[in-house]
């Protein structure tokens, strides 16, 4: 019988799509834990995390594609979401270009990401939940 893929709950869902600031972990070359705080976003299912090509989090994701995200609730931290999964998707072109855009948007109001670099390229990481902690 095939595992079934854990599904995320109401307040996770409303922690997720909250203006929230998470903290993803990826596995560096000599198999240290690579952590970086990120904008986070959600599909439905699965945790979404948009970067730039190049950057350490990208090129580990690459090589392997187990990550763990955890998103603390900004108005109360022991209210939170954990979620070990694997990148199953990189989408990369306009639809990762717009997706920073609705990111910055959430985050900081901004129409545009601010922050982007001449020449930059986004990619959007889709993670695919295995275990969830959550509450």
């Amino acid at each position: 019988m095939p595992a079934t893929t854990p599904k995320l709950n109401e307040n996770s869902l409303k922690i997720l799509k909250g203006k929230n600031f998470a903290f993803l972990g990826t596995l560096n070359r000599d198999g240290s834990i690579q952590l970086t705080p990120v904008w986070v976003d959600i599909d439905g299912e699965n945790v979404l995390v948009n970067t730039a090509i190049g950057r350490l989090k990208e090129r580990n994701i690459a090589r392997d594609t187990r990550v763990a995200i955890s998103v603390p609730e900004w108005s109360n931290p022991y209210n939170f979401v954990s979620v070990q999964g694997t990148v199953e998707k990189k989408i990369t072109g306009p639809e990762a270009e717009d997706h920073i855009d609705k990111m910055a948007k959430k985050y900081t109001g901004a129409d545009k990401y601010p922050n982007r670099k001449p020449g930059e390229k986004r990619i959007m990481l889709v993670i695919k939940p295995r275990k969830i902690l959550q509450r």
